[in-house]
């Protein structure tokens, strides 16, 4: 689920890997902007022009569209003003990819309802560690079970409430399911198994079954990715008493001007919406028609525990106040405080175990508010998510930002 971008050797002269892999940590290839050897694209952003680094990010998306690996993209890389670069098509057969593309971001999701949540903290409308049960009755009287492979009946009484800062950290008790199991079996059968297939039900009605199953383990003392956040989209549908779309485009995407972002794109957009594809035997196959798909036009239900559509010029307005301490057009989106623990490893060591997500996701990393947090190496501090359908991002405690938007699914080949 967290991509890797390209590696040093995806610069000029050097040997090309994969645009991205599933397992890996966020070492994301922008980053090589910064660190390839001389004649490379160091310059990007140890004093090089906007023209400069522009140049060198559509020379290494045309390499990837020509290798095959996707059929086009859209990246932005520096600090303050940068400019967005596009290459290849927005599907194959079809028109080039636009610099205002409306990409399926996904999980990159996570990082912008985190700061919608702590906004709502910073209002007085939640508390980080509160019970949920006044506007989520759903979460009442928890199961868990005694073991995350134990029969489904086989369960204990939950010692505590599930909280916000549960939800945020992934540590609620949901989530995705590894390794084979009762409980994974029950999520895949009830339909709340994570998966690349578009919502198929109402948010109220995917937390109703989500909540008939047990938890995985006790609030606060494991680690499973994604579900927590569906739950936290319907919190904050809940507590502001409108649908999320609706707050997130009043409280947060307004103020920042991210006019392209939302949980669907409007029909007069549908032109700038790129096929989505995933690799297979014969190369890219088509899972969602250009202009098309779920997320082409209002859905038929509530999609309060959903995700995003956006474009490279708005994650970037979204990223850039993250970068610059929290605020936006000289007003304060998100207080100090939350942003250090936003972008601070908040897990504890003894969750952090092996069955909790893919191999190796723990090495030298960290998960704060809705991303992941990098805790050694030359990249600590720097924060960032993945979106399963091929996006990524990631802010450095310097300021650099770099985002990078494709709509090739995950996967051993990207």
């Amino acid at each position: 689920m967290i991509g890797r971008w390209l590696e040093r050797n995806d610069l000029p002269g050097c040997q090309q890997e994969p645009l991205a892999a599933k397992d890996a940590a966020p070492d994301h290839c922008l980053d090589r902007c910064r660190t390839a050897a001389p004649g490379g694209l160091i310059v990007a952003v140890d004093g090089g022009t906007i023209a400069e680094v522009s140049t060198a990010l559509r020379e290494l998306l045309i390499r990837h569209v020509d290798a095959g690996t996707i059929p086009g993209g859209v990246a932005l890389l520096g600090t303050g003003n940068v400019e967005v670069v596009a290459a290849g098509v927005a599907s194959i057969g079809g028109g080039p990819m636009g610099q205002d593309a409306i990409m399926r971001i996904q999980s990159m999701t996570k990082a912008i309802t985190s700061v919608a949540a702590l906004r709502l903290v910073e209002a007085g409308r939640l508390e980080l560690d509160q019970s949920l049960v006044g506007w989520l009755p759903e979460l009442a009287d928890r199961q868990v079970l005694r073991d995350p492979a134990a029969e489904l009946d086989d369960t204990v009484p939950a010692r505590l409430a599930i909280t916000l800062r549960h939800l945020l950290t992934n540590t609620s008790g949901y989530g995705m399911v590894i390794q084979a199991s009762p409980l994974q079996r029950a999520m895949a059968a009830n339909g709340t198994e994570a998966g690349p297939e578009p919502l198929a039900m109402g948010a109220g009605e995917w937390l109703r079954r989500l909540t008939e199953l047990p938890l995985a383990f006790q609030p606060g003392e494991g680690w499973r990715y994604h579900h927590s956040f569906g739950v936290l989209g319907i919190l904050i549908s809940r507590v502001t008493g409108r649908p999320l779309g609706k707050h997130l485009a009043e409280d947060l995407f307004g103020p920042l001007g991210m006019t392209d972002t939302a949980l669907w794109v409007a029909e007069g957009k549908l032109g700038r919406l790129p096929a989505a594809y995933r690799h297979g035997d014969e190369g890219l196959m088509e899972t969602e028609p250009a202009g098309g798909g779920f997320y082409a036009g209002p859905p038929p239900f509530d999609v309060s525990h959903g995700e995003l559509v956006s474009t490279a010029q708005d994650y970037h307005r979204f990223t850039r106040m993250l970068a610059e301490g929290g605020r936006a057009n000289g007003q304060q989106v998100i207080s100090p405080d939350h942003l250090q623990q936003m972008a601070s490893d908040q897990v504890p060591a003894a969750c952090k175990t092996a069955d909790s997500f893919f191999p190796g996701f723990w090495d030298g990393m960290g998960w704060g508010f809705g991303v992941a947090v990098k805790t050694e190496g030359s990249q600590r501090g720097r924060i960032g998510w993945a979106g399963g359908q091929g996006t990524d991002f990631f802010v450095d405690p310097d300021g650099t930002v770099g985002i990078l938007l494709t709509q090739v699914e995950l996967g051993e080949d990207m």
